[in-house]
């Protein structure tokens, strides 16, 4: 049985007995069962044909979906059971999330055509006896997607949600502005999408290649398009967490607007869009101009990803180089102004400020780990990408922690050492390597421990400039990430790869049905490499950090 990830508690009644959907087949949904119900109909009715009618009333139907409180008070809001016998098919979820997982192992049961657009003639469709026990070991399970660097449209995202409900993910984390494009819609600020969604240039393969894509790049969401997908990930019980980069990563909102920058220092005027990878010198202003510029984002990005959906607002705090705080007088005046001790403490007061901003709004605040330097802000929470290092001091310290170590989960490094690797970043990280992550490192207390929300995966889009590219880096990457922040797996060492690899077989014909573009186990197909496109390999073991 090749599911993915792996059930908690899986008990089959033998290879023979099985239970067949056919035409006549009905779905019945008890009472907050609907919204699954639908979901259901419309995808598998979609690649099988089948109608799924509901029952005639009175009559219990074949396919039997509900949410259960018992259920709920065992496994968790996230948690389902499945039980497929003689009498049809009994899937009850802890909550409507549990039930939505559910479904999605209903799916994988059916095999790898049931993830079809439209049938294909003279499939049938049987479903193994069987009881399935399942629940999460995390409740974040995440990927980070990078539309700055390189913009993915919107049906492009909606493609992404649906692939993150197939592997049982429930966080999408959007990187929404960087140095590189702006890409989402501020109705009271317009060039932020105006001027600073677009860029002249592109840089092809790591920053130390000379070739260049000519073409002008760039995109951004409308507010409408922002809310069809939230919408969409609420129908997949995936939270969206929005992140807008402040005070470093910003030099595309700099170039929108002159003002936000440290004009004492830098001709601001003459910024553009940055056409380069890596770091941008120019940083937010340390003025309370911006700060209400920024809340003005923040305000329309509330309403545009509402609570319920969005509890997290990511504001980044990585990376951000302090050269013209400390050449800037009205940046130096601004320190002794705050009382603050240097340009990390200036960095501190603008994350403080946001998680002060934030809280009274009734959303949470999360950065990268970077907002340890100066301090770390009163209840925020920590995206560690550094190592484990970060997180490790900010949940010892009593603050949450997403784990998101770049030597494990970052999807943007090669996956082999050989030489037609396409565009090789950094160290070698394999599917096996993925799968041995784990999220809560040995050295954490018990008590620290309890602070782990979870993991998610990263995928920064520098040298990935279409879905093609983005599909090679993530899968079949991703799947393992997804077995190891749901499933109750071993210690590192001890994870059984090879049993894991021999499921992954039968995965890959579902990535297949989905058209999934990913790296194929024997290497890249001729039309993935990027021959004469420079990355930037590094040999060896990554260190732990």
């Amino acid at each position: 049985m090749d599911l993915i990830p792996a059930p908690v508690h899986v008990e089959t009644d033998g290879p023979a007995p099985s239970y067949h959907l056919t035409p006549a087949t009905t779905l019945a949904a008890a009472p907050g069962a609907e919204g699954t119900a639908r979901w259901l109909r419309r995808e598998l009715g979609a690649a099988t044909g089948l109608p799924l009618d509901p029952p005639a009333p009175g009559a219990p139907g074949d396919v039997r979906l509900r949410i259960d409180p018992d259920a709920g008070d065992r496994l968790g809001p996230e948690g389902y059971r499945l039980t497929v016998g003689p009498d049809g098919v009994d899937l009850a979820g802890g909550g409507p999330a549990g039930l939505f997982w559910g479904v999605q192992t209903l799916r994988q049961l059916l095999g790898p055509d049931a993830w079809r657009r439209a049938p294909l003639p003279g499939r049938s469709w049987r479903l193994p006896h069987l009881r399935v026990a399942d629940r999460p070991r995390f409740g974040w399970r995440g990927m980070m997607l990078d539309v700055a660097r390189h913009f993915t449209p919107k049906e492009g995202v909606l493609r992404h949600l649906d692939l993150l409900a197939a592997h049982k993910l429930n966080v999408l984390h959007l990187h929404l502005s960087d140095d590189q494009g702006w890409r989402v819609e501020i109705l009271r600020h317009p060039e932020l999408t105006r001027t600073g969604a677009w860029r002249p240039r592109s840089r092809r393969g790591h920053r130390a290649s000379p070739l260049w894509n000519d073409t002008p790049h760039g995109g951004f969401y409308t507010q409408d398009d922002i809310r069809e997908i939230v919408a969409y990930a609420a129908e997949r019980h995936i939270r969206v967490v929005p992140e807008i980069d402040i005070p470093g990563h910003s030099q595309a909102a700099i170039a929108a607007y002159p003002w936000l920058g440290n004009a004492d220092v830098t001709d601001t005027a003459a910024l553009e869009v940055w056409d380069d990878w890596g770091i941008s010198e120019h940083v937010l202003a340390p003025t309370e101009e911006v700060l209400r510029f920024y809340e003005g984002v923040f305000e329309e990005l509330l309403e545009l990803f509402p609570a319920e959906v969005s509890p997290f607002v990511h504001v980044g705090g990585d990376e951000c180089p302090k050269d013209e705080w400390r050449r800037s007088p009205a940046a130096q005046a601004r320190i002794r102004e705050l009382g603050v001790a240097d340009e990390d403490g200036l960095q501190s007061w603008f994350i403080r400020h946001f998680d002060r901003w934030l809280a009274d709004r009734g959303r949470r605040l999360i950065g990268w780990d970077e907002i340890l330097e100066g301090g770390l802000a009163d209840g925020a929470a920590v995206s560690s990408w550094r190592g484990y290092a970060g997180g490790v001091a900010a949940a010892e310290a009593g603050h949450d922690v997403v784990m998101c170590p770049e030597q494990h989960v970052y999807l943007d490094y090669r996956q082999d050492g050989g030489p037609d690797e396409p565009v090789p970043i950094a160290y070698v990280r394999t599917l096996e390597d993925v799968y041995r992550f784990e999220p809560v490192p040995p050295e954490l207390s018990r008590a620290a421990a309890g602070h782990v929300l979870g993991a998610q995966a990263n995928v920064w889009t520098e040298v990935m400039e279409d879905q093609g590219r983005v599909d090679y880096q993530v899968f079949p990457r991703l799947a393992a990430f997804a077995e190891v922040v749901w499933s109750p797996l071993p210690e590192p060492e001890e994870r059984d790869v090879a049993e894991f690899t021999a499921r992954m077989t039968g995965h890959l014909r579902r990535l297949d049905a989905l058209g999934v573009e990913y790296r194929p186990p024997g290497g890249p197909l001729p039309w993935q490499r990027r021959p004469g496109v420079l990355g930037r390999p590094r040999e060896g073991a990554p260190p732990r950090a």
